[in-house]
């Protein structure tokens, strides 16, 4: 064989290589990102039926129900506009409040119950996320970062 084949032969296999490699990185890439939705595009059926992904809001008053077993916990997410029931089977995080900011991930059930494995609670009064401000916005009911204000001079 030439050394002019051989070289060739070397860099299709090099290039092959490579997009093995490549497919392999972006096939864990896609199957690892979790999307964010709000109530509202929840109830809009814009959220993936067969995919895991998170749902954000704040969790409605006087919705918070533990079950007898006392891990498994039933409340209600909300942008103010639409309302999503969530069902948690765990340790809630120390933050987790009635009113107060959560963010859930976990899959949506034919039921339109979503199913969370995984409840986290904003960790600090200024954060919310961007998508869930906006909804709230949209709904009439912006966030005013400036009632935060003396919560953080009195701590």
């Amino acid at each position: 064989m030439k050394p002019r084949t051989k070289r060739g032969l070397w860099i299709v296999a090099g290039l092959g290589a490579l997009g093995v490699a490549a497919a392999l990185v972006l096939n864990a890439f896609r199957s690892n990102l979790v999307f964010f939705f709000t109530p509202s595009q929840v109830a809009a059926h814009e959220v993936p039926h067969d995919r895991t992904f998170r749902i954000g809001g704040l969790v409605e008053s006087g919705s918070v129900v533990r079950k007898s077993d006392a891990l498994t916990v039933t409340f209600r997410v909300t942008d103010m506009a639409q309302t999503i029931p969530v069902v948690f089977t765990g340790i809630l995080p120390d933050l987790f409040r009635e009113g107060k900011g959560v963010v859930a991930q976990g899959k949506l059930g034919p039921d339109g119950v979503f199913r969370a494995n995984e409840v986290l609670a904003k960790h600090d009064e200024n954060y919310m996320p961007p998508e869930a401000a906006e909804a709230l916005r949209k709904a009439g009911h912006p966030i005013d970062k400036a009632a935060f204000a003396g919560q953080k001079a009195s701590r």
